[in-house]
């Protein structure tokens, strides 16, 4: 199997929540097309927008939705394009490999439902002055760990994206997924996983996460984006 990742934009005139139904109206068809194993969707809408101050945009416009999906084979995603076209404004598409260091196994969802919480959707540029495997060592190898540490995320996934399957795909070189509990919308002591109350505590762990991946990312080249994450269908 082969993980594809579709970031999909929505009509100006199309709020979030209409953009989520739309999309979702159609997961049976989607699913059914030849060689969809697997799926999720994650979409900005009214229910992540408690923390819309998370977000950071770089590369305007980021995606109002990204469509995550393992396959039989990269090339049956030309049927996915076909079927996306209609329903949004823009798509592009990436072959991805995909590590899950963090399994959900907490907060499971069956397919057409919400999980719970909120997924932090995260695009990054590899930096200029790392090797590809520089920068894989220290974000798998080194920052993985410590990300799950202090953190309180309860699924988490590294995709390194290996090349893109669409015309004039932006340049981009991973994609990451971090589910968070609906509390780390509107608190850092949640986010941080610490104590309500704990100043010290979320000042620590918050310098620790960023000296962690200012050794891996581009500030200046890094989109993080809120969404509501559903799953379309398992494995």
């Amino acid at each position: 199997m082969e993980k594809l990742i579709f970031p999909l934009w929505k009509s100006t005139q199309q709020s979030g929540d209409e953009f989520r139904d739309t999309l979702l109206a159609r997961r049976e068809e989607l699913n059914a097309l030849e060689g969809v194993r697997a799926g999720r969707l994650l979409v900005v809408d009214s229910d992540v927008a408690l923390c819309a101050h998370r977000r950071q945009d770089h590369s305007k416009p980021v995606p109002d939705a990204i469509l995550t999906l393992w396959m039989n084979r990269a090339e049956e995603g030309r049927a996915v394009g076909d079927f996306l076209a209609p329903l949004v404004t823009r798509f592009t598409s990436y072959l991805a490999t995909e590590s899950e260091p963090l399994i959900n196994e907490k907060h499971a969802a069956q397919p057409g439902e919400r999980v719970h919480g909120f997924c932090h959707v995260v695009f990054l540029q590899r930096p200029p002055w790392l090797s590809e495997a520089q920068w894989l060592e220290i974000w798998h190898g080194k920052h993985t760990q410590i990300a799950i540490d202090i953190q309180s995320t309860f699924g988490y996934r590294q995709n390194t994206l290996v090349r893109s399957l669409s015309y004039a795909a932006p340049p981009l070189h991973a994609m990451i997924e971090e589910n968070f509990p609906a509390s780390a919308m509107t608190s850092d002591y949640a986010f941080y996983d610490v104590e309500e109350g704990d100043d010290e505590g979320v000042a620590r762990r918050g310098k620790e996460m960023i000296d962690s991946v200012a050794r891996f990312i581009d500030f200046d080249k890094i989109d993080v984006i809120p969404t509501s994450e559903y799953t379309l269908k398992t494995l």
